[in-house]
C-alpha cells in the first residue's frame, strides 16, 4: 500500500556526499497542513552512517545467536510495545504526513499484523529442511537452510512511513538481520519513535538503528557496508540507488510505485465497486502506489457506474482536521505533478466530471474525476500520486485487460465481477505482482502474501514467506551417507562406470 517518492525523492536523486564545508548539519520536519516546524533532526554524514552500520554488524551477531525462538520472543515484545502505544505513533504519523488520525492508526494496525506474522512464521519458513537428492546422488543427504544476510539498510518513504518500511524491517529482523533505517526526511519522527520503542526493550543491543538525513544520507547508507538495501521510491531514484549499490555488488529489493488499474465488469456489484474505487483513488490523498489511478468500466454499465461514483466522490472533503476525508499533499512539489497530469488530460480532449485544474491548491487538492482520457495522456501513462482518477469506458473486459497491461508499471490491480471464477481468470492475465478480486488493496493486509511488482514497479518482494527469504541467503549442505555405486567424482573414472552412466543417461532421459 505504498509508494512513494521516498526520502531520496525529496532531494535531487542520490548524490555523492557533499563536502563537509557545504553539507547541511540539520533539517526541520514540518506539518504539511500548516507548514509549522515540528522538530529538528541531525543530518547523518558518511562517518555517522558507517559507524551505525559497524554497530549493526556487532548487534547482528548477537541477534542471530538468539535463534528463531529467541528472536520470536523479542519481536513479539516489540509488537506489544508498539500496539500498546499505537495512538501515540498514529499522532506522529498524522503530524508528519497530514493524514487523518484514523488513517494513521489503520496504518499502524496493518504494520503490527505483519510484525506478528513475521515473528511467528520465520522458523517454519527458514529452518533447515531435507530436500530430495535424486537418483544420481542417492548416496547424498541434502539439506537447504536460510541464514541471515547480516545488516539490512532500509530507505523508507513518507506516504506510509510505518506500514511500508516495517514491511522490510519486520521480515528482515525475523530472518535474523540487524537494521539501519533511513526514514524519509519528511517523516523522521516516525523512524525515531520506532527506534525508541526498540531501545526501551534492548537498550544495549542496536538491532534497530535510525539515521536521519537527506538524499546523500541514503547514498552513504548504500556505500556503508550493509549486506542488502530495501528501497521504496520512484523508478528514477531506484536506478540511482542501484548504481550506488553496484559499486559494491550490494543486493537490492525495490518497490517503485504503480499506475494501478481497476476493471469493472458488466455483472459487477456497482455499489461495492464504487465504495472501493473511492477508497482506492482518494484515500491518503491518492498517495498510495497500489491504490486506484485508472478505472476501466465495461460499456453496458459505464454510465451507471460513473453516476454512482460521482455521487460518492461529491461527499469527499479534503482538509486539515481528523474529520476530513483526507489531508494535504505531503510532498509539496507533487502538487505540480498532479496539476500537470490534469492539464495534459484536458488538453488532449478529456472531460472533468468532478473538479479540474482549479481543484489544485497550494497544500490541498480537491478530488478530480476525469473521463474520456486518451491512453497517451500522462494521466494514464504516468503515476500521478494524488487525489485524481481516470474513468474510461471499454467495450468489454478483454479491452480492459489490454489497456490495464499497456503501461510499464506492474504493481497491483483490482477486478470487480459477479463471477469470482471469471475474476480469478482475469487476475491471472493482468501483468502485475498482485490483484484483488471484488476489493481494493486486499493483498496489502494479508501478511502471508508477498508484496511487490514487476517492470517499472520494481523487483523483489516483502511480506510473506517470500519476504522472509528476501532477507536471507540460502545455504545448501550435502552429507555423503555411503560411497557412490558409480564413482564419477574422481580423476580416475573406470571405463565400466562411464559405460553404465551413459546407459542410465539414455534410459532415463533419452527416450
Amino acid at each position: 500500500m505504498t509508494r512513494e517518492l521516498s526520502s531520496s525523492d525529496a532531494a535531487p536523486g542520490l548524490p555523492a556526499s557533499p563536502s563537509p564545508t557545504d553539507a547541511p548539519t540539520a533539517f526541520e520536519s514540518l506539518d504539511p497542513r500548516t507548514g509549522q516546524v515540528l522538530a529538528e533532526y541531525p543530518v547523518a554524514n558518511a562517518a555517522d552512517v558507517r559507524a551505525a552500520v559497524e554497530r549493526a554488524h556487532g548487534a547482528a551477531r548477537w541477534w542471530e545467536a538468539q535463534g528463531f525462538r529467541g528472536r520470536r520472543d523479542w519481536l513479539l515484545e516489540f509488537k506489544k510495545a508498539i500496539a500498546s502505544d499505537a495512538d501515540g505513533l498514529a499522532q506522529v504519523v498524522s503530524a508528519e504526513t497530514g493524514k487523518p488520525h484514523d488513517d494513521a492508526l489503520l496504518e499502524v494496525m496493518l504494520a503490527v499484523e505483519h510484525l506478528d506474522w513475521a515473528a511467528r512464521n520465520a522458523k517454519k519458513v527458514l529452518k533447515p529442511r531435507r530436500v530430495p537428492s535424486g537418483l544420481v546422488s542417492a548416496n547424498q543427504s541434502a539439506t537447504l537452510g536460510y541464514k541471515p544476510m547480516g545488516v539490512v539498510g532500509v530507505i523508507g518513504p513518507w506516504n506510509y512511513p510505518v506500514y511500508t518500511p516495517m514491511g522490510s524491517i519486520s521480515y528482515a529482523l525475523a530472518a535474523g538481520n540487524a537494521i539501519v533505517f533511513k526514514p524519509s526526511e519528511l517523516t523522521p519522527g516516525v523512524g525515531k519513535w520506532l527506534e525508541a520503542k526498540w531501545n526501551s526493550l534492548a537498550p544495549t543491543q542496536p538491532v534497530l538503528q535510525v539515521i536521519t538525513g537527506l538524499g546523500a544520507t541514503g547514498a552513504d547508507l548504500c556505500r556503508a557496508g550493509v549486506d542488502k538495501i530495501a528501497f521504496t521510491g520512484s523508478g528514477p531514484t531506484a536506478r540511482k540507488v542501484m548504481a550506488v549499490c553496484a559499486e559494491t555488488l550490494t543486493p537490492l529489493v525495490a518497490e517503485c510505485g504503480g499506475k494501478d488499474a481497476m476493471l469493472v465488469a458488466e455483472d459487477a456489484d456497482l455499489d461495492k465497486a464504487v465504495e472501493f474505487a473511492a477508497f482506492g483513488a482518494f484515500g491518503n490523498a491518492g498517495q498510495t502506489c497500489a491504490g486506484v489511478e485508472r478505472i476501466y468500466v465495461a460499456e453496458p454499465v459505464y454510465r451507471q457506474f460513473l453516476d454512482k461514483f460521482t455521487a460518492a466522490v461529491e461527499r469527499v472533503r479534503p482538509g486539515s482536521t481528523d474529520g476530513d476525508t483526507y489531508g494535504p499533499m505531503t510532498l509539496p512539489r507533487q502538487v505540480d505533478v498532479v496539476r500537470g497530469h490534469i492539464a495534459d488530460a484536458l488538453d488532449k480532449g478529456a472531460r472533468a466530471v468532478i473538479g479540474g485544474i482549479d481543484s489544485v491548491h497550494e497544500r490541498f487538492v480537491d478530488p478530480v474525476i476525469l473521463t474520456d482520457v486518451p491512453e497517451s495522456s500522462s494521466a494514464v501513462c504516468e503515476e500521478t500520486f494524488g487525489p485524481t482518477v481516470v474513468v474510461n469506458k471499454v467495450r468489454d473486459l478483454e479491452e480492459g485487460i489490454e489497456r490495464a497491461n499497456a503501461t510499464s508499471y506492474g504493481l497491483g490491480a483490482s477486478v470487480f465481477t459477479g463471477n469470482r471464477s471469471r475474476g480469478k481468470d482475469i487476475a491471472d492475465r493482468l501483468r502485475t505482482g498482485m490483484v484483488s478480486v471484488n476489493s481494493v488493496l486486499g493483498f496489502a493486509g494479508i501478511p502471508s502474501l508477498p508484496f511487490g511488482g514487476i517492470g517499472e514497479s520494481g523487483f523483489g518482494r516483502i511480506h510473506g514467506a517470500d519476504g522472509l527469504r528476501e532477507f536471507s541467503r540460502p545455504k545448501a549442505v550435502t552429507v555423503q551417507k555411503f560411497s557412490a555405486p558409480l564413482n564419477l567424482l574422481t580423476l580416475e573414472r573406470s571405463a565400466r562406470d562411464m559405460k553404465i552412466s551413459a546407459w542410465i543417461l539414455k534410459a532415463r532421459h533419452g527416450r
